[in-house]
């Protein structure tokens, strides 16, 4: 009698999620993003470290000097040159829609900053319109105001520019329009309070509601 050993190979639905924090500064936005693209509920468990998508529209790339201009804060003759570079970005999330995608600020930065310091409205729907059917989620970071003074603190230890935070009062202005973006969006969102939070405990908290909605898998 012969025995035949058969093996059942089980495949796991694949992680391939799309996440957007956005936020004003001191909200721990750029380390709950490290955080998220390393969680193993997010990105899987990892053995080692390979490459993993992290982007920004924060990286003012549009200037050649530190602290320069970029995809947020660009100027009006720069106009297409911005809106090329989302029209860039979101062709490659759809030609590569089957991958884990970590965003550090995008367009409601964009909406929030050209509408507070230069006084131009973009409706910038037509980007939410190609990001939704890609399952983009998107995280507001948010602190209560009265923790700004404290995070500033934290934050002066390490800031390669101190003056940014000189006027709190910028930030508290800021919160408030990202909050009704976001509020707006036709995407999927959180409202995530980083008070007196850690950034475990945060990641968590991303991951639990992802799994909640769906947000973690391709549809």
């Amino acid at each position: 009698m012969s025995i035949v050993h058969c093996s059942l190979l089980i495949v796991l639905p694949k992680l391939t999620p799309k996440i957007i924090l956005e936020g004003t500064r001191l909200t721990h936005k750029t380390d709950l993003a490290f955080a998220l693209n390393e969680h193993p509920r997010i990105v899987g468990p990892r053995r080692y470290q390979y490459h993993s998508p992290l982007i920004s529209a924060e990286w003012c790339a549009f200037t050649n000097h530190p602290w320069g201009r970029g995809l947020i804060n660009f100027e009006q003759q720069e106009e297409q040159q911005a809106m090329e570079t989302y029209h860039t970005w979101l062709r490659l999330f759809e030609l590569q829609r089957y991958y884990s995608w970590v965003v550090d600020r995008f367009h409601i930065s964009t909406m929030m900053h050209q509408q507070l310091y230069c006084g131009r409205n973009y409706d910038l729907r037509w980007i939410e319109e190609r990001l939704l059917p890609l399952g983009f989620h998107l995280i507001h970071c948010r602190r209560s105001p009265d923790s700004f003074a404290a995070a500033r603190e934290e934050r002066l230890k390490v800031s390669g520019k101190p003056s940014q935070y000189d006027d709190l009062s910028i930030f508290l202005r800021e919160q408030d329009v990202i909050g009704e973006l976001c509020q707006r969006s036709l995407l999927p969102h959180l409202s995530l309070d980083v008070t007196d939070r850690d950034i475990p405990t945060l990641s968590d908290t991303v991951a639990d509601w992802l799994e909640g909605n769906g947000g973690l898998y391709s549809r």
